[in-house]
C-alpha cells in the first residue's frame, strides 16, 4: 500500500501544470523621473527650457504605461505664467528604442498620436530624444528631454 501511495503521489506531481518563473526585475526605464530640461528644435530654431526654475515636470513609467505631468510652481497665482499639462498612454521599449502611444492628453488634439524616441540612461539620468510630428497641427520638431530618477 505504501508503494501505491508513493507512486500515486509521484504521478500526481508529474501532472501539475508547469510553473513559469516570473521575473521581478524592472526595466531600467521604469520608475519616477523628474524633468530637468528640454530642447525643442524646429528647423534652425532651438528653444531650451529649464524645468528647475518656475516649473516642475514628472514622468512615471511602469511595466506597460507612462504618464507625465507638468505645472508651474506659482500654484496658478501668476496668471501670466499658469502652466499645466499631462498625458498618458501605453508604450513599448526595446534596446533603447522607446515608442509612446499618447492616449490621453490635456492638449486633446495630440491624443491618438505615436512618437518614437531613443533613450539613453547614464546612472540616474535619462535622455529622451526623438521627433514629434503631427501634420494636422503643423508640429514637426526634434525634442531632447533630460530627466533624473527619483525612485
Amino acid at each position: 500500500m505504501r508503494c501505491f501511495v508513493f507512486v500515486l503521489f509521484i504521478a500526481l506531481g508529474a501532472c501539475t501544470p508547469e510553473q513559469k518563473s516570473v521575473s521581478n526585475e524592472r526595466s531600467p526605464i521604469e520608475g519616477t523621473w523628474q524633468l530637468l530640461s528640454a530642447e525643442n528644435i524646429t528647423g534652425e530654431d532651438t528653444v531650451f527650457t529649464d524645468y528647475t526654475i518656475g516649473m516642475k515636470g514628472i514622468k512615471m513609467i511602469n511595466q506597460n504605461y507612462f504618464a507625465f505631468f507638468q505645472h508651474d510652481l506659482t500654484k496658478g497665482t501668476d496668471s501670466l505664467n499658469i502652466k499645466y499639462g499631462s498625458g498618458s498612454g501605453s508604450y513599448s521599449y526595446m534596446d533603447g528604442h522607446y515608442i509612446e502611444n499618447l492616449e490621453y492628453c490635456t492638449a486633446r488634439q495630440w491624443e491618438g498620436n505615436t512618437f518614437e524616441f531613443e533613450l539613453t540612461i547614464k546612472g540616474d539620468t535619462l535622455i529622451q530624444e526623438g521627433k514629434e510630428k503631427i501634420e494636422a497641427l503643423g508640429v514637426d520638431r526634434i525634442i531632447r528631454e533630460t530627466y533624473v530618477k527619483l525612485d
